[in-house]
């Protein structure tokens, strides 16, 4: 996918420049808005990098001559000139300039010598730790030319607002529920996110799409008028637990409404009419009775979703009042056959009870406060100007995460005023309009920043304006827009000097629930578990006696008398049971269960979140979430505390210290989707150990690799177990560096089958779980391999979550100039025991996340 990206990373960001554009002039041809942007947003950040190369090439040339002995003594033999190894040599390298170029290969040289595999530990290689702190820091300084004390941000591009963005920003600027899911199309990925600057192109189809919805949402979200007729809402399900009635049983359901004003009112009834795919003449008799008064009957039947009305005025006065609904199924004559799978279905849609009727009662309608902060507009003209123009300020500095220049104001006023009568009846609808182009506009769509005035800051690089930063912070933690509190700390200044105190603020809110949906589910790839389709009984080897016990009985009626089985004979009567016991099986993995896998993962890392505990937990925290479904799945229900696991309701579990359960690697999230279809994958299983754990360096598959089955006839007919195919797969100098990597983690989780089940015997063998890392370390099964990663390796887990979550954080790609930040990081978390705060905080303080790559200018003035 990185490849991907690399490849169309030119012509996607011109994309970006010219879907602004396009965007930009819609809306100024829609309603003449938004012409005087500040085109300083568009500046190319890479045009002020402030390149100090040449300041050091007299310390770079001594540091790589200290080097070159090194570099000679561990990598020539592999890397020099003749036939150099991955056609890199070093020998060469060494002695270029240090352009773009050679830091880019510099970059995978650092990569690898820090995660272990080069030089390959089983070449002898007498590198020390000292010698790879060294080697590191040479390329560091030397090479990528970082100054640690005034780090560069890196790139940034503008990023357009994701489809969960989106409808979270949607939600809380507007006050409705907005399903971006079906509106818009998916958005691409880059990095492994779907919130990579690069990777959201905007194409004129989803310009057209975001006028749409803009023109749709204000319709849905903002009150037309300003006083409703009060109205109570009942579903069918405050008469009965099911409002869905099967015509076949008598039913009745009854509920008790407060009425506070004495007048008149009006019960509106909602009825539906439905039934199964074939007709039945089953039919029931409805009986609605209001206070104990018979106000309808009727007689209802099989229909395809029809709906009915019913209204009824009533003068009440105040205090309970009931309404009853009887059904009462009609009974069919004796020579009417009805298959027992055919229904048909009377429900109770709604039951709305409007009034008084006196207008004095009425009331503001309920998302009126959101937009319009008095109960009426002003009558007089200036006045009633005035309060438009504060009307439209507020939403649109809310809309545009900043305020929005005067210019921009005056055209959205202007917009209003054309359409208002001038008594000002028709106020509430005229603003709306003029909400429409602002939910348009690129600045709504698009996180636009500012920066903020040197004010004597002595970085080369400009911070971001406090309404930027509070933007990147709460579509960091929450996916959505700021809240009134970073609002008002932005527009005073004072966001950034309390940042430690609204970072935890903002992880205590419910909101922050979204951090972990969006990250997890990408960075541990939950999103995929519940699309997830494994072939249960093919997986557990049982698909052929299934197949040949449904031969069999296929086209056979069961027996449905207690005389009609016991006339069986035992071999039959045998066989049907064993084929129901696969039919249950086949059903096991169910979309419940796999929402609870889901949930095991997700709640594992907000605990770890919520009680800032360590990193390293993810791999080995010795407790897990269940729900009694995945206990009994997980074949867990012996062990202690078990027991008290009941229901759907998902809680925290302690595991004994030697269980075969716990943490990520053992999560059947993980292992669900790391699976084939029909049989596990230890590659797969291994290459998500490494790029989500580990972080460790992996070239991408050769060309026409075959397939692992294809080595199966070297075992004379016997089935072998996947580590002899491997081993077999190996032996091909082309697989074998790679595999040597992935294998012996894969391996590790062949206890759990591509259901996540857990076993030990599989083709008719002992599973051998033990394994070696490249990086030397030896374990004999999952749970030695869990503590190697959270122990022996806990810096290379370190690394790689902290590199996963500055590419969510920011938004693009890691790149060399990164190295210090992710470095610093990774040494405060080594010094704090790997807690998790360490690192939001940390991610939230650096100046990745506080400043862009753009020179300061001086004539800048803050907002």
């Amino acid at each position: 996918m990185m490849t991907k990206i690399e490849q169309r990373r030119c012509f996607e960001h011109a994309s970006h420049s010219t879907a602004k554009r396009v965007l930009r002039n819609v809306a100024t041809i829609a309603v003449a808005l938004f012409a005087s942007w500040n085109a300083s947003q568009s500046v190319s950040q890479d045009s002020a990098t402030g390149n100090t190369a040449s300041q050091n090439s007299q310390n770079a040339h001594a540091g790589t001559l200290s080097m070159h002995s090194l570099l000679k003594r561990e990598c020539f033999d592999c890397h020099g000139d003749d036939s150099p190894e991955g056609g890199l040599s070093l020998t060469q390298l060494v002695n270029q300039e240090f352009g773009e170029p050679q830091r880019q290969a510099w970059w995978k040289v650092l990569n690898n010598v820090r995660a272990g595999t080069m030089p390959p530990p089983d070449n002898g290689s007498e590198i020390t730790d000292d010698e790879r702190v060294e080697l590191a820091k040479w390329i560091k300084f030397d090479v990528f030319q970082i100054n640690p004390a005034d780090p560069d941000p890196g790139r940034v591009t503008i990023r357009r607002l994701n489809r969960t963005e989106y409808a979270n920003t949607i939600r809380d600027l507007m006050g409705i529920d907005f399903n971006a899911d079906v509106v818009f199309p998916p958005d691409d990925t880059g990095f492994g996110f779907d919130n990579i600057g690069d990777a959201l192109s905007l194409s004129p189809m989803l310009v057209e799409k975001y006028l749409a919805a803009a023109t749709e949402i204000v319709d849905r979200a903002v009150p037309k008028v300003r006083r409703q007729i009060p109205a109570i809402y009942l579903s069918g399900r405050d008469f009965e637990n099911n409002s869905s009635w099967n015509l076949k049983a008598d039913r009745s359901g009854k509920h008790q409404v407060k009425i506070e004003n004495a007048g008149d009112y009006t019960v509106k009834i909602k009825l539906r009419t439905s039934g199964t795919f074939e007709f039945t003449p089953q039919r029931g008799d409805l009986t609605v009775m209001i206070d104990d008064q018979v106000v309808h009957t009727g007689n209802y039947g099989w229909d395809e979703s029809k709906i009915h009305w019913l209204e009824f005025p009533k003068n009440w006065q105040p205090g309970e009042h009931s309404i009853q609904f009887s059904l009462k199924s009609i009974p069919l004559t004796d020579n009417a056959e009805i298959n027992k799978d055919y229904g048909a279905f009377l429900s109770i849609d709604s039951v709305v009870i409007e009034g008084p009727a006196d207008r004095s009662a009425w009331t503001i309608p309920q998302n009126y406060r959101r937009f319009f902060p008095q109960d009426d507009p002003p009558s007089d003209p200036e006045a009633l100007r005035a309060y438009t123009r504060r009307v439209l300020e507020e939403f649109t500095t809310k809309a545009f995460r900043r305020p929005p220049d005067q210019q921009s104001l005056d055209k959205l006023v202007s917009i209003a005023q054309k359409l208002m009568d001038p008594s000002g009846d028709n106020f509430e609808q005229a603003v709306a309009q003029a909400m429409v182009p602002v939910l348009a506009s690129s600045r709504f769509l698009f996180k636009t920043e500012g920066l903020e005035a040197s004010n004597g800051d002595t970085s080369r690089y400009a911070r971001v304006d406090e309404y930027a930063l509070a933007s990147r912070l709460s579509y960091f933690l929450w996916s959505s827009m700021p809240d009134e509190e970073l609002f008002r700390m932005a527009a005073r200044g004072e966001l950034r000097a309390n940042l430690a105190t609204q970072f935890q603020r903002m992880l205590r809110d419910p909101k922050s629930k979204a951090f972990t949906t969006n990250f997890v589910g990408q960075w541990l790839r939950t999103r995929d578990v519940e699309k997830t389709s494994i072939d249960a009984l093919a997986a557990m080897g049982l698909r052929k006696e299934f197949e040949e016990l449904r031969s069999k009985f296929s086209g056979r009626r069961r027996p449905r008398t207690e005389a009609e089985r016991n006339a069986e004979d035992p071999e039959t009567k045998a066989r049907r049971e064993r084929f129901q016991e696969l039919v249950s099986k086949r059903d096991l993995l169910d979309a419940k269960l796999k929402t609870s896998m889901r949930q095991e993962t997700e709640m594992l890392f907000s605990h770890i979140v919520k009680e800032n505990r360590s990193i390293r937990e993810i791999v080995n925290p010795g407790y897990t979430f269940l729900n009694q479904k995945l206990v009994d799945y997980y074949g867990l229900k012996d062990f202690p505390g078990m027991a008290d696991v009941r229901g759907d309701e998902m809680r925290k579990v302690e595991l004994p210290a030697d269980s075969w359960r716990g943490g990520v690697l053992t999560h059947g999230s993980m292992l669900l989707i790391t699976s084939n279809p029909t049989r596990t994958s230890p590659v797969k299983r291994g290459l998500y150990v490494l790029e989500n754990l580990l972080g460790t360096p992996t070239p991408p598959a050769p060309p026409n690799v075959p397939e692992l089955e294809d080595a199966a006839d070297r075992f004379g007919g016997r089935e072998p177990s996947l580590r002899e195919l491997l081993a077999v797969h190996r032996e091909s100098s082309l697989c074998a560096s790679c595999h040597a990597r992935m294998d012996p983690l894969g391996l590790a989780l062949e206890n759990y089958n591509a259901l996540a089940m857990y076993r030990t015997v599989e083709a008719e063998q002992p599973i051998d779980a033990a394994g070696k890392l490249v990086t030397g370390e030896e374990f004999r099964d999952v749970r030695e391999l869990r503590e190697v990663i959270a122990n022996d390796r806990r810096q290379d887990l370190y690394r790689c979550i902290t590199q996963k979550m500055l590419v969510y954080a920011l938004g693009r790609g890691l790149d060399y100039s990164d190295e210090y930040i992710i470095d610093d990081i990774v040494s405060k978390l080594e010094q704090n025991d790997g807690q998790i705060h360490v690192l939001l905080q940390s991610i939230v303080e650096s100046s990745a996340f506080q400043r862009q790559r753009i020179a300061k200018p001086e004539t800048l003035t803050s907002r």
